[in-house]
């Protein structure tokens, strides 16, 4: 699993409860919270905020490209493209930085005193070691080669099955745009 991957989990897991944990929480040990801080620094938290604003620009801009060209002109539709995906980055640019400030300081204040409070400062120093591990950074740069290699065997063994499939599932849904648009 990736720190990423971990970062979601856990952050979906703490955050949730971690606002009524935060108010409630008496001062942390400065040990403890260099810790706290540690384990907080891999999980790359601080990009959850942004994740989720790019998802739905990158459906924007995906759906906007479906639009584009079926009914802009096929010399304009680059043109258009370039206007879009630009006006996307500007936006994603100019929310980036508050996002990522509201992120950082709901961790702070969410789950930064939940890891302290629910756990141990020997818990955390293992859980830091755990993820500070080079084994783990290791093992994280070969997760993708991992999912391709095993993409690239089920489509290997279910491609001549699942290609007809696919074929007759693009007509019939070319079919029925067609008759919605009365060609």
């Amino acid at each position: 699993m990736s720190r990423s991957m971990q970062a979601l989990l856990v952050a979906a897991g703490l955050s949730v409860a971690g606002s009524a944990f935060a108010q409630a929480t008496p001062a942390v040990p400065a040990d403890k919270q260099a810790l706290v801080n540690r384990v907080l620094a891999k999980m790359a938290l601080d990009t959850v905020g942004l994740q989720m604003l790019q998802a739905p620009v990158a459906e924007m801009v995906r759906q906007s490209r479906v639009v584009v060209t079926s009914r802009i002109p096929a010399d304009k539709q680059d043109a258009v493209m370039k206007d879009i995906t630009a006006d996307a980055t500007r936006f994603l640019e100019q929310e980036a930085p508050p996002l990522r400030a509201s992120t950082q300081a709901a961790v702070k204040t969410s789950v930064a005193p939940l890891l302290a409070q629910k756990f141990s400062t020997e818990e955390l120093k293992q859980l830091a070691e755990v993820l500070e591990s080079p084994v783990l950074a290791k093992f994280e740069t070969l997760v993708p080669e991992m999912k391709k290699t095993v993409g690239d065997n089920v489509a290997k063994a279910n491609a001549a099955q699942m290609q007809p499939k696919m074929t007759e599932l693009q007509n019939r849904i070319g079919m029925r745009l067609r008759a919605a648009s009365g060609q």
